[in-house]
């Protein structure tokens, strides 16, 4: 698998000049720029809401990809997909109607996905993959950043990878948690094309660098 994808989480970029951070990761050769939305209901840490998304919009050609962490998800996703992300993914213990809520981020012209907790099962996948676009697989507990890679989760990306390939589809499969240089590799060897990773390019200096070498390690899969 030769199509790998690497999206930047701006959770742990600079703030202050968060225009500056998503062009200079996108020019160091970052494919998705990955947006954390908490709600201090469903995880307990507090992020950033559309305006950002609207915000940084104009500043890259990119895919803008929201992880939705918010209970409940459905009064959400209109406003995202209007600020102009082309993702949207949410975990599927905040929607009350999975199949309702992935119908209603392709309804607003996004590309649709779930997004699974290191302890929750694959199942809530098996009726709907018809309207799913992307699988994101947690390697951490969702709330916070910087977190250390939890190595079950190599067995989760290879059983949703199985699911994919049954299915047909093509389907993008995402890991997000504790991604770095040295660890990348086995993520895809398991079945990922899509690595999330935050403060191991933005708590770099030089985001090129760390994009390449996460690269290379792709290029031995």
């Amino acid at each position: 698998m030769s199509n790998f994808r690497i999206a930047p989480s701006i959770l742990s970029a600079d703030f202050a000049r968060l225009g500056e951070e998503v062009r200079n990761v996108v020019s160091a050769g970052a494919d998705i720029i990955h947006f954390d939305v908490m709600d201090n209901h469903y995880v307990p840490n507090l992020t950033i809401g559309p305006m950002v998304c609207q915000a940084i919009r104009p500043h890259v050609d990119v895919p803008i990809d929201v992880h939705l962490m918010v209970k409940p998800v459905d009064r959400i996703i209109p406003d995202f997909a209007k600020a102009g992300a082309n993702i949207i993914t949410f975990h599927p213990e905040a929607s009350e109607h999975v199949d309702r809520s992935l119908q209603l981020i392709r309804d607003h012209g996004c590309k649709a996905g779930l997004v699974f907790n290191p302890g929750t099962p694959l199942h809530y996948l098996d009726h709907v993959m018809d309207k799913i676009d992307m699988i994101l697989i947690m390697s951490v507990n969702p709330g916070f950043g910087g977190q250390s890679f939890i190595p079950e989760a190599l067995k989760k990306i290879a059983l949703a990878r199985r699911k994919i390939d049954e299915s047909g589809r093509d389907i993008m499969l995402e890991v997000d948690g504790g991604i770095k240089i040295d660890n990348i590799a086995a993520a895809a060897a398991a079945g990922a094309d899509t690595f999330v990773a935050g403060s191991a390019i933005f708590g770099q200096p030089d985001y090129k660098a760390v994009i390449d070498a996460m690269r290379a390690n792709l290029a031995k899969v």
